[in-house]
C-alpha cells in the first residue's frame, strides 16, 4: 500500500525492488497521503517561522488537534486542481490538516483493506508519509493525544 505522492510510490518500488517482488500487486490511495499543511504547503521551515513566528509553526506542526490555516483553491499548492483527486468529492479533499483529521482520513483505508489483509494472515507493506504513518501508530498502539505530540 502507498500513497499517491511520488515519494512514497518510489520508496515502495525501491524496497520491492531490493527484496526482488516488484510482481507484488500494489495499491495507492489518497488516504496515505502525508497531512496536508494548508496554507503552509510549499513554504519551507524558516520563512514560515519568519511570517508566523516559531511557536505558532512549531504547534501547527505537532499539534495533535490545531489546524494551520486552509489552503485557497488558487493557491499552487492545492490540491483543487490536482487530477490525482479529480475522482474525489471535492468535499473530503482536504485544505488543511492536523494529526487527528490526518487519522480521520486513514482510519477508512485501515478497517476497509489493511486490517483485513492482515487478519487473513497477509503480510502487507506500507510505504507512506511520516504523519499517516504516526497517525496509524497512534491507532494500532492506543497511543493518547497528549503522547503523541
Amino acid at each position: 500500500y502507498t500513497s499517491l505522492l511520488t515519494r512514497a510510490i518510489k520508496t515502495l518500488h525501491y524496497a520491492l525492488e531490493e527484496s526482488d517482488q516488484l510482481w507484488i500487486p500494489e495499491t495507492k490511495t489518497w488516504r496515505l497521503n502525508e497531512r496536508h499543511y494548508g496554507a503552509l504547503q510549499g513554504l519551507n521551515k524558516k520563512a514560515t517561522a519568519e511570517k508566523y513566528g516559531d511557536e505558532q509553526v512549531h504547534i501547527w506542526r505537532r499539534s495533535y488537534d490545531v489546524l494551520p490555516p486552509a489552503i485557497d483553491d488558487d493557491n499552487e499548492y492545492s490540491q483543487a486542481h490536482d487530477r490525482r483527486y479529480a475522482n474525489l468529492d471535492p468535499h473530503i479533499v482536504p485544505k488543511a490538516e492536523n494529526l487527528h483529521v490526518t487519522l480521520d482520513r486513514v482510519m477508512p483505508f485501515w478497517e476497509d483493506h489493511i486490517a483485513p489483509d492482515l487478519l487473513d494472515g497477509k503480510n502487507v507493506i506500507i510505504a507512506a508519509h511520516g504523519n499517516s504513518l504516526r497517525a496509524l501508530t497512534k491507532y494500532i498502539e492506543n497511543i493518547s493525544d497528549d503522547d503523541i505530540m
